[in-house]
């Protein structure tokens, strides 16, 4: 699984993708507001030691998760 967090612009906030193996988009979802949205591909568990990720990665940059 990847993971991309992505720089808003003006009034748009900033997001994260979640893609497959194939690059295949699961989850896109404010940084702000990832319950549902994990929770909805499974990952609610995982949803802390995402966040954690998240909150360290820098915009634009695609990072391999090891789940």
């Amino acid at each position: 699984m990847y993971i991309i967090k992505v720089k808003g612009v003006a009034k748009i906030p900033d997001y994260v993708q979640l893609r497959d193996e194939q690059f295949t988009l699961l989850a896109y979802f404010r940084v702000d507001r990832p319950e549902k949205h994990l929770e909805k591909v499974g990952l609610a568990d995982k949803a802390e030691y995402i966040m954690n990720i998240v909150k360290d990665l820098p915009f634009g940059k695609i990072l391999k998760l090891e789940i």
